[in-house]
């Protein structure tokens, strides 16, 4: 232990006693090496129960784990798009600094050099290893050195396309009830994959990383889930049709309404919205057969859990479908951390945080040595605190040069010709009303967007 810990550790009372204080606690821990399980969902908006997305979500199980520990209530990724958001997240390395921003990237033809984070750990004395979908599928780490051990994510049944609750109302929008069972679906083989590993003692701190793929396209799952939701009685987004007036053109061009029109045209919507939350309670399902293996394995007082999803989801709001785009919807995801003697059970912490604070927080927790490369910012001070100072947005990319800043009350865009949005969530939490649009806006409002231009990145490679 360095003397600066040493000091942090100890706090002197009274005549010459001393306590440990919460870091100093946690830093004990840290000496008994506190393991990570590290649990990645794909394409998973809002849409949980503790998070209020949709009133019809069933997700018991992921509100079982924020009630053990912290709930991030506006974590916002540095992509709305897999493979760039991803790579930040694993390599601590904004968009715009690696020139990553599209799934087509290699990005490790970006980032040669770069410590991802299973590798930090594995330098720092822990067994890496993981299973489903970690980075963007197309461009998996499973060079030597990036695991101990990785099983990249499998196939799943297929569609049954006979099914009366089968639907493809675009061309890359697919959902229906799968032609097989939960056991076949690739997610569920990682859940038990991972429940097994839980289950064990092990000889040497592990980072486990678990990645489920759903609720991504295909919204295939087993018949039961569907059956959960009705297409006759689900609540659908609320939107404005005129959403998009006030929005500039290159934002109009991100929205893509003709998969919106198409759907809706279809009468598809309700569909789309019921498949789209029964792939999210099968998810939700497998989560819980992980969570139920840590807690009942010998692993369970000295793991850190950290679960996230790597962007957000649209399904019609600003009439738009997918990710690929600046709104709250496509930036907003899941970020939950349970951190043994330390994050304290059913806490919530609103202050924006970013995917990209994930690797140095778990440095800070695990008590690793620091990676000098890393952009973001550990949230250990929000661990401790959920309601401290926090001044810091969180900054999210689309493509070179277009960005997106969200404060707690505030979320400001500006596109790469210099367009902008500004937003206000204070009255505004669907995001109508751009408060930039128009030859002379409000003198506070333009105060406010220049505030926040200051957080926008410097360098966009």
């Amino acid at each position: 232990m360095s003397r600066r810990d040493f000091l942090q550790m100890s706090a002197v009372i009274g005549a010459g006693g001393f306590v440990l204080s919460n870091r100093a606690l946690h830093l004990r821990m840290a000496d008994k090496h506190l393991n990570v399980l590290f649990i990645a969902i794909d394409d998973l908006n809002d849409w949980i129960g503790c998070l209020g997305g949709h009133p019809d979500a069933k997700t018991p199980h992921l509100d079982r784990l924020a009630r053990k520990g912290l709930l991030f209530t506006s974590a916002h990724c540095s992509a709305p798009v897999c493979n760039p958001s991803r790579a930040s997240l694993m390599t601590g390395i904004l968009p715009s600094t690696s020139g990553v921003y599209k799934n087509g990237d290699r990005w490790r033809d970006f980032l040669p050099d770069a410590i991802t984070l299973p590798q930090h750990f594995m330098a720092n004395g822990y067994r890496a290893v993981g299973r489903g979908k970690i980075y963007h599928g197309k461009w998996p780490d499973t060079n030597p050195g990036a695991w101990d051990e990785y099983i990249p994510k499998g196939s799943d049944p297929p569609p049954l396309k006979t099914h009366p609750r089968y639907l493809n109302p675009t061309s890359n929008i697919e959902w229906g009830p799968v032609d097989g069972t939960e056991e076949e679906m690739d997610d569920y083989k990682v859940a038990t994959w991972t429940a097994e590993l839980l289950r064990q003692k092990h000889d040497k701190p592990f980072f486990l990383a678990c990645g489920f793929f759903k609720p991504h396209l295909k919204w295939c799952a087993p018949e039961e889930y569907f059956e959960m939701f009705s297409p006759d009685s689900v609540t659908l987004p609320n939107i404005d049709e005129n959403d998009l007036d006030d929005v500039p053109p290159i934002g109009v061009q991100f929205a893509n309404r003709q998969t919106h029109d198409k759907i809706t045209d279809a009468d598809a919507w309700a569909d789309g919205v019921a498949a789209y939350l029964a792939c999210g309670a099968f998810v939700d399902k497998q989560v819980g057969r992980v969570l139920d293996a840590l807690d009942k394995g010998p692993n369970r007082n000295n793991t850190v859990i950290v679960l996230w999803s790597d962007h957000g989801w649209h399904l019609g709001e600003k009439l738009h479908w997918k990710k690929f785009a600046l709104w709250e919807e496509a930036t907003h995801n899941l970020l939950m951390f349970v951190v043994p003697g330390l994050t304290r059970p059913g806490s919530r912490c609103t202050r924006p945080v970013s995917l990209l604070d994930i690797y140095p927080t778990l440095i800070d927790v695990c008590g690793l040595r620091p990676n000098s490369k890393l952009q973001g910012k550990s949230l250990l001070p929000l661990l401790k605190n959920p309601n401290r100072d926090w001044d810091r947005p969180a900054l999210t990319t689309h493509g070179r040069n277009n960005h997106s800043v969200r404060s707690q009350r505030w979320r400001y865009i500006r596109y790469s010709d210099g367009t902008e949005e500004l937003y206000d969530h204070n009255n505004d939490e669907l995001e109508w009303k751009n408060l930039l649009w128009g030859e002379n806006p409000d003198p506070e409002h333009r105060q406010v967007a220049d505030e926040l231009a200051k957080w926008l990145p410097k360098v966009n490679n």
